[in-house]
């Protein structure tokens, strides 16, 4: 579409266009929290739906202050000392599927070791709405057991070490989406010991295809 056609769009037009289905990634615009040791950078989305826009940008900013609070409920944040650095990675953009994945390192002279954090959102800016796993799969599937059976033979044949036995996933499990692969992520020290890093699970979607729900981000990246 050219620059004159735009010009004699009608405002009804702009609106259908508006409504499609995303063809091009989602405008992101990085924004950052700065003092006395602190960097902090954090995506917004832009989008024509203000209060879709606003749902999603204020889901983000919740998920990054969240982590800042868990560094200082640990007792890390001394304001002037601890140094915080924050940064964000865009995983997906695409048909209107976007997922995020935020981090935090916190260091102070008296750790021993510094602190990490991560977290992730995945929403489709199309309706505003943010997804936990759970909200991925047709409600009363099977989708955990064949999670759980792919990271097991992951954790297997990757040598991973284990802090015990593996748990499963949880319903509101972290995750995020890169292209059509679902990606499972554990905490620091929640299933591996500590110099595992934040473990992570590639899991391919043709697997978990008969559990996925129809409207879901997943289904809408698999589709043609």
């Amino acid at each position: 579409m050219n620059r004159l056609s735009i010009q004699n769009t009608s405002l009804k037009e702009m609106v259908v266009i508006r409504m499609e289905r995303y063809r091009l990634p989602v405008p992101i615009q990085t924004y950052s929290m700065k003092a006395s040791k602190i960097s902090i950078y954090y995506p917004q989305v832009l989008l024509p739906n203000p209060i879709f826009q606003h749902s999603i940008n204020a889901a983000i900013l919740h998920k990054v202050f969240a982590m800042f609070a868990g560094v200082d409920e640990l007792g890390y944040y001394e304001p002037g000392v601890t140094e915080l650095i924050g940064n964000y990675e865009m995983k997906n953009n695409q048909r209107g599927i976007i997922s995020f994945t935020f981090t935090l390192f916190a260091n102070m002279p008296s750790l021993a070791h510094p602190v990490d954090m991560m977290d992730s959102l995945t929403a489709d800016v199309q309706t505003g709405k943010i997804y936990p796993l759970q909200d991925l799969f047709v409600p009363a599937s099977n989708y955990k057991d064949k999670i759980n059976a792919c990271i097991k033979k992951q954790i297997k044949e990757r040598n991973i070490p284990l802090l015990g036995e593996f748990p499963g996933i949880s319903d509101d499990q972290t995750y995020y989406l890169a292209d059509k692969t679902l990606i499972i992520y554990f905490d620091e020290y929640e299933i591996t010991p500590g110099y595992v890093g934040f473990p992570m699970f590639p899991i391919p979607s043709y697997i978990l295809e008969d559990d996925i729900a129809s409207e879901s981000p997943l289904q809408i990246l698999m589709s043609n």
